[in-house]
């Protein structure tokens, strides 16, 4: 039986919004096609039918879990001024409820450490995203030069990642608050 152009699409869009969630919350290497397939409610078939491998699947989900990311940051600080924007952007990154759900939030926090063991076409989208998270970062950060708000934007998103991470790490609730807290009230670039 054939599928449609637009069932086609849809499988499509099942398969990568399941892909990302997975990758974020169990890893690329903990994450099967099985598991994908399962979740997105489809079959081997409608997958390899869409992707020709992991790696291809991984790429694109990557992709989309960026782009969501992008989003979100843009939303935060719309209509902002620079200070208060990048503010909101760290009290929304630091928070708890993104700490608790690694499935739907940032995809460098959850997938940075893996990428070096990753083959360039999967590090490649994940660079791109990178890259525009700073930049859209940098539109935020203090300073004149667009070099020292990059370099700015390089250090902010660092110390945002590292206190994500080990919140999302430790066993310890009080330690993980403390860690997100400290590091939000420490960065140079918001006003607190």
């Amino acid at each position: 039986m054939r599928v449609s152009k637009e069932q086609a699409a849809d499988n499509r869009r099942r398969i990568l919004t399941e892909a990302a969630r997975l990758f974020r919350e169990q890893g690329i290497d903990g994450t099967g096609v099985d598991a994908i397939t399962e979740a997105a409610g489809l079959t081997h078939g409608a997958f390899y039918s869409q992707f020709g491998s992991k790696e291809a699947v991984v790429a694109e989900a990557m992709r989309l879990a960026t782009e969501g990311s992008r989003h979100t940051l843009e939303g935060l600080s719309k209509g902002k001024g620079r200070s208060e924007a990048l503010t909101r952007v760290v009290d929304a990154y630091l928070a708890r409820t993104h700490r608790d759900a690694p499935g739907q939030g940032c995809a460098i926090a959850a997938l940075g450490a893996e990428m070096a063991r990753q083959p360039k076409a999967v590090r490649a989208p994940f660079t791109k995203a990178l890259k525009e998270m700073l930049e859209k970062l940098a539109d935020l950060a203090p300073g004149k030069a667009a070099p020292d708000r990059y370099d700015e934007a390089i250090a902010l998103f660092s110390g945002m990642l590292g206190a994500l991470i080990l919140a999302r790490a430790v066993s310890d609730e009080s330690l993980s608050r403390r860690i997100m807290k400290t590091v939000a009230n420490r960065l140079p670039a918001t006003t607190r």
